[in-house]
């Protein structure tokens, strides 16, 4: 008779680096980070692309970060920087329809992309997305200078963090960051009620 197999041994997990490493050998582990930051990488890519496209971007995240998962630097204890980066890389293919919704909402006032937003978002993001100028402003900016202002006006992503997602040095975020907070102002125009509107967005950081 043989002896029973022995109860699986606990392990501890400190932090996400320690997830990350132990799901290599153990991949249900990984639905930790998924239970952990998929709601915030769903509304971070709702409020740029709308629900509906939220939806697969969010699962894209987390299947591209679970194949390469044994990359991932386990000397970051953090694992939401290098989410939204790939999340912002994704929604990076999605740009011609990001710049096609902004643009319809500077026209129209209404679009499905801002009326998710409305409905998920807090009031003052709503209240900022909402604005036409402010579309319009954010469609006139670089992809990359969009990824940079939005993943720490709407990610609320440090410049450290907003660096390790994009993999560009602090330095570049800064100056991207610099560069599209001019273009909002400069696009937004003097109005006292759109710019107190926006003031987040414009000068966030």
């Amino acid at each position: 008779m043989t002896d029973p197999d022995p109860p699986p041994q606990h392990i501890p997990l400190h932090d996400d680096a320690d997830v990350i490493a132990q799901s290599v050998e153990r991949p249900e582990l990984f639905a930790r980070l998924y239970d952990r930051y998929a709601p915030d990488i769903h509304r971070y890519a709702a409020r740029r692309l709308g629900d509906g496209a939220a939806d697969d971007i969010t699962a894209e995240t987390f299947l591209v970060a679970f194949r390469c998962r044994a990359r991932f630097d386990t000397r970051r204890n953090a694992a939401r920087p290098w989410l939204y980066g790939i999340a912002a890389n994704l929604i990076g293919k999605h740009r011609r329809a990001e710049v096609r919704a902004l643009r319809a909402l500077a026209r129209t006032g209404t679009d499905p992309v801002t009326e998710s937003w409305v409905e998920r978002a807090d009031d003052r993001v709503a209240a900022e997305a909402t604005r036409r100028p402010l579309a319009e402003a954010l469609a006139g900016l670089s992809a990359r200078d969009r990824h940079v202002l939005l993943l720490i006006a709407w990610a609320d992503l440090s410049y450290q963090e907003v660096a390790e997602a994009l993999g560009i040095p602090v330095g570049t975020v800064r100056s991207r960051l610099n560069r599209a907070r001019r273009k909002v102002r400069a696009a937004l125009g003097a109005d006292p009620a759109v710019l107190s509107d926006a003031t987040e967005v414009a000068t966030y950081g």
